[in-house]
Protein backbone atom coordinates (compact mmCIF):
# COMPACT_ATOMS: atom_id res chain seq x y z
CA UNK A 1 0.00 0.00 0.00
CA UNK A 2 0.77 3.76 -0.73
CA UNK A 3 -0.57 6.68 0.14
CA UNK A 4 -1.35 10.36 -1.22
CA UNK A 5 -3.23 13.11 -0.88
CA UNK A 6 -6.42 14.83 -3.11
CA UNK A 7 -5.18 18.15 -4.19
CA UNK A 8 -8.39 19.35 -5.88
CA UNK A 9 -11.82 17.79 -7.27
CA UNK A 10 -13.63 18.96 -10.24
CA UNK A 11 -16.97 18.11 -12.24
CA UNK A 12 -19.40 19.43 -15.29
CA UNK A 13 -22.82 18.47 -16.12
CA UNK A 14 -22.23 19.18 -19.71
CA UNK A 15 -19.50 18.76 -22.61
CA UNK A 16 -16.43 20.44 -21.78
CA UNK A 17 -12.95 19.98 -21.46
CA UNK A 18 -12.24 21.62 -18.71
CA UNK A 19 -14.01 21.42 -15.50
CA UNK A 20 -14.15 23.66 -12.72
CA UNK A 21 -12.59 22.89 -9.06
CA UNK A 22 -15.50 22.19 -6.69
CA UNK A 23 -15.64 21.89 -2.40
CA UNK A 24 -16.17 18.57 -3.17
CA UNK A 25 -17.81 15.52 -5.85
CA UNK A 26 -19.78 12.39 -4.80
CA UNK A 27 -18.74 9.21 -5.90
CA UNK A 28 -22.19 6.76 -7.40
CA UNK A 29 -20.91 3.48 -7.28
CA UNK A 30 -20.81 1.67 -11.13
CA UNK A 31 -21.66 4.98 -12.20
CA UNK A 32 -18.96 7.80 -11.78
CA UNK A 33 -19.04 11.16 -10.14
CA UNK A 34 -22.88 12.60 -9.51
CA UNK A 35 -23.45 15.35 -11.96
CA UNK A 36 -20.52 15.08 -14.25
CA UNK A 37 -21.58 14.55 -17.83
CA UNK A 38 -19.11 11.48 -18.21
CA UNK A 39 -21.26 9.11 -15.70
CA UNK A 40 -22.70 6.77 -16.78
CA UNK A 41 -22.70 2.43 -16.83
CA UNK A 42 -22.27 2.80 -20.51
CA UNK A 43 -19.35 4.75 -22.61
CA UNK A 44 -20.37 8.72 -22.17
CA UNK A 45 -17.47 10.16 -24.05
CA UNK A 46 -19.03 11.61 -27.38
CA UNK A 47 -16.66 9.88 -29.65
CA UNK A 48 -17.09 6.47 -28.06
CA UNK A 49 -20.72 6.93 -27.92
CA UNK A 50 -20.95 7.52 -31.85
CA UNK A 51 -18.97 4.53 -32.50
CA UNK A 52 -20.56 2.06 -30.22
CA UNK A 53 -22.69 3.30 -27.26
CA UNK A 54 -23.36 -0.20 -25.72
CA UNK A 55 -19.49 -0.84 -24.98
CA UNK A 56 -19.31 -0.33 -21.36
CA UNK A 57 -17.86 3.01 -19.63
CA UNK A 58 -14.54 2.25 -17.95
CA UNK A 59 -13.47 6.06 -17.96
CA UNK A 60 -16.24 7.25 -15.26
CA UNK A 61 -13.75 9.28 -13.61
CA UNK A 62 -10.41 10.74 -14.64
CA UNK A 63 -7.58 11.40 -12.39
CA UNK A 64 -4.38 13.28 -12.65
CA UNK A 65 -1.21 13.42 -10.49
CA UNK A 66 -0.98 17.16 -9.79
CA UNK A 67 2.76 16.61 -10.52
CA UNK A 68 2.31 16.32 -14.05
CA UNK A 69 0.99 20.68 -13.80
CA UNK A 70 5.23 21.04 -12.79
CA UNK A 71 6.65 19.23 -14.63
CA UNK A 72 4.98 20.92 -17.40
CA UNK A 73 5.50 24.47 -15.75
CA UNK A 74 8.71 24.31 -16.39
CA UNK A 75 8.19 23.64 -20.16
CA UNK A 76 6.09 27.22 -20.08
CA UNK A 77 2.62 25.25 -19.93
CA UNK A 78 0.34 26.70 -17.27
CA UNK A 79 -1.91 24.24 -15.57
CA UNK A 80 -4.74 24.63 -13.21
CA UNK A 81 -6.54 21.81 -11.73
CA UNK A 82 -9.66 20.23 -13.97
CA UNK A 83 -8.20 22.32 -16.89
CA UNK A 84 -7.18 19.02 -18.36
CA UNK A 85 -10.66 17.33 -17.53
CA UNK A 86 -9.77 15.68 -14.73
CA UNK A 87 -11.97 14.92 -11.72
CA UNK A 88 -9.40 13.98 -8.77
CA UNK A 89 -6.04 15.57 -9.08
CA UNK A 90 -3.91 13.83 -6.77
CA UNK A 91 -0.21 14.43 -4.86
CA UNK A 92 2.17 12.08 -3.81
CA UNK A 93 1.27 8.96 -5.76
CA UNK A 94 2.87 7.57 -9.55
CA UNK A 95 -1.01 7.27 -11.11
CA UNK A 96 0.65 6.12 -13.77
CA UNK A 97 2.47 3.66 -12.16
CA UNK A 98 -0.28 1.45 -11.16
CA UNK A 99 -0.76 -1.59 -12.28
CA UNK A 100 -4.59 -2.38 -13.44
CA UNK A 101 -7.25 -3.37 -11.00
CA UNK A 102 -5.75 -1.12 -8.07
CA UNK A 103 -7.77 0.22 -5.78
CA UNK A 104 -7.73 3.81 -4.68
CA UNK A 105 -9.51 4.56 -1.08
CA UNK A 106 -10.52 7.86 -0.08
CA UNK A 107 -10.67 9.38 3.25
CA UNK A 108 -9.19 8.29 6.65
CA UNK A 109 -8.92 4.63 7.11
CA UNK A 110 -11.66 3.09 9.57
CA UNK A 111 -10.79 2.60 12.97
CA UNK A 112 -13.16 0.15 13.37
CA UNK A 113 -11.64 -2.40 11.70
CA UNK A 114 -13.60 -4.45 8.79
CA UNK A 115 -17.07 -5.54 8.13
CA UNK A 116 -19.32 -7.33 5.88
CA UNK A 117 -20.14 -5.16 2.79
CA UNK A 118 -23.42 -6.49 3.04
CA UNK A 119 -23.58 -5.13 6.73
CA UNK A 120 -22.24 -1.95 5.43
CA UNK A 121 -24.80 -0.68 3.30
CA UNK A 122 -27.42 -1.79 5.52
CA UNK A 123 -25.96 0.33 8.56
CA UNK A 124 -25.47 3.56 6.07
CA UNK A 125 -26.48 3.26 2.45
CA UNK A 126 -25.87 7.15 2.03
CA UNK A 127 -22.18 6.70 2.27
CA UNK A 128 -22.31 4.22 -0.92
CA UNK A 129 -24.44 6.86 -2.79
CA UNK A 130 -27.33 4.59 -1.89
CA UNK A 131 -28.63 0.91 -1.37
CA UNK A 132 -27.72 -1.19 -3.71
CA UNK A 133 -29.99 -2.46 -6.71
CA UNK A 134 -30.36 -5.82 -8.44
CA UNK A 135 -30.21 -3.70 -12.03
CA UNK A 136 -29.92 -0.09 -12.74
CA UNK A 137 -32.55 1.88 -15.31
CA UNK A 138 -32.30 0.58 -18.75
CA UNK A 139 -30.62 2.88 -20.88
CA UNK A 140 -32.49 3.35 -24.41
CA UNK A 141 -29.96 2.04 -27.19
CA UNK A 142 -31.08 5.21 -29.16
CA UNK A 143 -29.55 7.86 -26.50
CA UNK A 144 -27.89 6.19 -23.46
CA UNK A 145 -26.61 9.34 -22.48
CA UNK A 146 -30.24 11.19 -22.22
CA UNK A 147 -31.23 7.68 -20.53
CA UNK A 148 -28.17 7.65 -17.81
CA UNK A 149 -29.55 6.81 -14.15
CA UNK A 150 -27.76 9.38 -12.66
CA UNK A 151 -29.58 12.13 -10.53
CA UNK A 152 -32.93 9.52 -10.70
CA UNK A 153 -31.91 8.67 -6.84
CA UNK A 154 -30.66 5.21 -8.29
CA UNK A 155 -27.20 3.60 -7.19
CA UNK A 156 -25.59 1.95 -9.49
CA UNK A 157 -23.02 -1.02 -8.88
CA UNK A 158 -19.74 -1.88 -10.34
CA UNK A 159 -20.96 -5.07 -11.13
CA UNK A 160 -23.36 -3.70 -13.74
CA UNK A 161 -20.29 -1.97 -15.75
CA UNK A 162 -19.13 -5.75 -15.93
CA UNK A 163 -22.19 -7.37 -17.16
CA UNK A 164 -22.65 -4.39 -19.72
CA UNK A 165 -19.61 -5.72 -21.12
CA UNK A 166 -20.13 -8.98 -21.63
CA UNK A 167 -23.11 -8.22 -23.90
CA UNK A 168 -20.63 -6.52 -26.42
CA UNK A 169 -17.20 -7.36 -28.06
CA UNK A 170 -14.53 -5.93 -26.43
CA UNK A 171 -10.64 -5.04 -27.88
CA UNK A 172 -7.98 -7.02 -25.52
CA UNK A 173 -6.69 -3.74 -23.87
CA UNK A 174 -10.91 -3.64 -22.96
CA UNK A 175 -10.74 -6.79 -22.21
CA UNK A 176 -7.98 -7.21 -20.27
CA UNK A 177 -9.55 -3.86 -18.11
CA UNK A 178 -13.05 -5.40 -17.37
CA UNK A 179 -10.94 -8.85 -15.98
CA UNK A 180 -9.14 -6.39 -13.36
CA UNK A 181 -12.95 -4.61 -12.95
CA UNK A 182 -14.08 -7.98 -12.18
CA UNK A 183 -11.27 -9.43 -9.76
CA UNK A 184 -11.65 -6.10 -7.82
CA UNK A 185 -15.31 -6.40 -7.33
CA UNK A 186 -15.12 -9.47 -5.99
CA UNK A 187 -12.35 -8.96 -3.56
CA UNK A 188 -14.62 -6.41 -1.74
CA UNK A 189 -16.49 -9.48 -0.03
CA UNK A 190 -14.77 -7.64 3.05
CA UNK A 191 -13.60 -4.17 3.04
CA UNK A 192 -13.86 -0.71 4.75
CA UNK A 193 -16.49 1.76 3.44
CA UNK A 194 -14.58 4.57 2.21
CA UNK A 195 -15.18 5.60 -1.03
CA UNK A 196 -13.25 4.13 -3.91
CA UNK A 197 -12.27 4.11 -7.50
CA UNK A 198 -10.98 0.67 -9.40
CA UNK A 199 -7.84 2.11 -11.87
CA UNK A 200 -8.79 0.70 -15.04
CA UNK A 201 -6.32 2.19 -17.70
CA UNK A 202 -4.63 5.09 -19.13
CA UNK A 203 -6.18 8.29 -20.75
CA UNK A 204 -5.37 8.57 -24.46
CA UNK A 205 -4.50 12.13 -25.09
CA UNK A 206 -6.38 13.29 -27.92
CA UNK A 207 -6.14 16.58 -29.76
CA UNK A 208 -8.04 18.56 -27.49
CA UNK A 209 -4.87 19.25 -25.27
CA UNK A 210 -3.55 21.42 -28.31
CA UNK A 211 -7.11 22.93 -28.04
CA UNK A 212 -6.57 24.36 -24.62
CA UNK A 213 -2.97 25.47 -24.88
CA UNK A 214 -0.73 24.72 -28.03
CA UNK A 215 2.02 22.51 -27.99
CA UNK A 216 0.99 20.72 -24.48
CA UNK A 217 -0.01 17.17 -26.13
CA UNK A 218 3.76 16.34 -27.10
CA UNK A 219 4.58 16.76 -23.65
CA UNK A 220 2.12 14.50 -22.17
CA UNK A 221 1.96 12.26 -25.51
CA UNK A 222 5.01 10.68 -27.05
CA UNK A 223 7.47 8.26 -27.72
CA UNK A 224 10.90 7.70 -25.76
CA UNK A 225 13.81 6.87 -26.40
CA UNK A 226 12.81 3.27 -27.10
CA UNK A 227 10.20 3.73 -29.00
CA UNK A 228 7.78 3.23 -26.56
CA UNK A 229 4.49 5.38 -26.62
CA UNK A 230 4.23 7.26 -23.40
CA UNK A 231 0.47 8.67 -22.29
CA UNK A 232 0.88 11.19 -19.14
CA UNK A 233 -2.61 12.85 -18.95
CA UNK A 234 -3.76 10.93 -16.15
CA UNK A 235 -5.67 7.26 -15.25
CA UNK A 236 -9.25 6.28 -15.77
CA UNK A 237 -11.33 4.48 -13.34
CA UNK A 238 -14.54 2.59 -12.13
CA UNK A 239 -16.51 3.81 -8.98
CA UNK A 240 -16.40 0.48 -6.73
CA UNK A 241 -18.07 2.17 -3.47
CA UNK A 242 -19.77 5.50 -3.39
CA UNK A 243 -19.02 8.48 -1.11
CA UNK A 244 -17.88 12.09 -1.26
CA UNK A 245 -14.35 13.57 -1.60
CA UNK A 246 -12.85 16.61 -0.80
CA UNK A 247 -9.80 18.46 -1.40
CA UNK A 248 -6.96 17.51 1.16
CA UNK A 249 -8.52 14.07 1.80
CA UNK A 250 -5.77 11.45 2.43
CA UNK A 251 -6.08 8.29 -0.24
CA UNK A 252 -4.94 4.87 0.17
CA UNK A 253 -3.78 2.50 -3.17
CA UNK A 254 -4.18 -0.96 -2.72
CA UNK A 255 -2.25 -2.89 -5.07
CA UNK A 256 -4.16 -6.35 -6.46
CA UNK A 257 -2.37 -9.67 -6.21
CA UNK A 258 0.52 -10.60 -8.18
CA UNK A 259 1.49 -10.83 -11.22
CA UNK A 260 0.47 -6.94 -11.95
CA UNK A 261 -0.33 -5.58 -15.72
CA UNK A 262 0.87 -2.44 -16.73
CA UNK A 263 -1.76 -0.13 -17.68
CA UNK A 264 -3.03 0.41 -21.54
CA UNK A 265 -4.84 3.36 -22.57
CA UNK A 266 -8.85 2.68 -22.69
Amino acid sequence: MSDGSVASVSYVGEYSFSKPARDEIVLVAGLGVQGDVHAGVTVRHRSRVRADPSQPNLRQVHLIQGELFGEVGEQGFTVAPGELGENVTTRGVDLLGLPRGAVLRFGPPPASGRRRVAELDAAAPAAFGGPRVAEPEAASPADPVAASPVGSGRAGSAREVVAAARRVELTEAFERAVVALEAAVEREAWSDPRPAVVITGLRNPCGQIDGFQWGLLKKVAYKDDDGRFVRKAGVMGVVLRGGAVRPGDPFTVELPPLPHEALDRV
